[in-house]
């Protein structure tokens, strides 16, 4: 099963969300709020789906938050229980992105 963005807005919405310790971590490393991070899944994009990963399919998310800086954050969604996980967020270094959508080849 793929992640769509809207399984991960939906769980927002409804309260069904885990914030992992390290996206705890690395998101007050980055001076990024719940908020920031929320408000950018609400108006950004599935860059990359990892349907394989375990224990649920996770994806790459990127916006931006409402003051306007770019955010990845990686989501896990366990489809059974309509949940999803933050499993990390970090501001994407523009050395490895182009447009901070695709991944600079090395």
């Amino acid at each position: 099963m793929t992640t769509t963005i809207h399984n991960i807005i939906n769980s927002i919405k409804t309260g069904r969300v885990r914030i992992s310790e390290h996206a705890r971590d690395e998101a007050k490393e980055d001076s990024f709020t719940v908020n920031d991070i929320f408000v950018s899944v609400y108006n950004g994009e599935i860059i990359e789906n990892y349907p394989k990963d375990k224990p649920y399919p996770s994806c790459l998310i990127c916006g931006f938050s409402s003051k306007r800086i770019y955010v990845h954050s990686v989501w896990a969604y366990n489809q059974d229980k309509h949940k999803a996980v933050l499993i990390t967020v970090y501001k994407p270094d523009p050395d490895r992105w182009i447009n901070f959508k695709t991944r600079k080849t090395l």
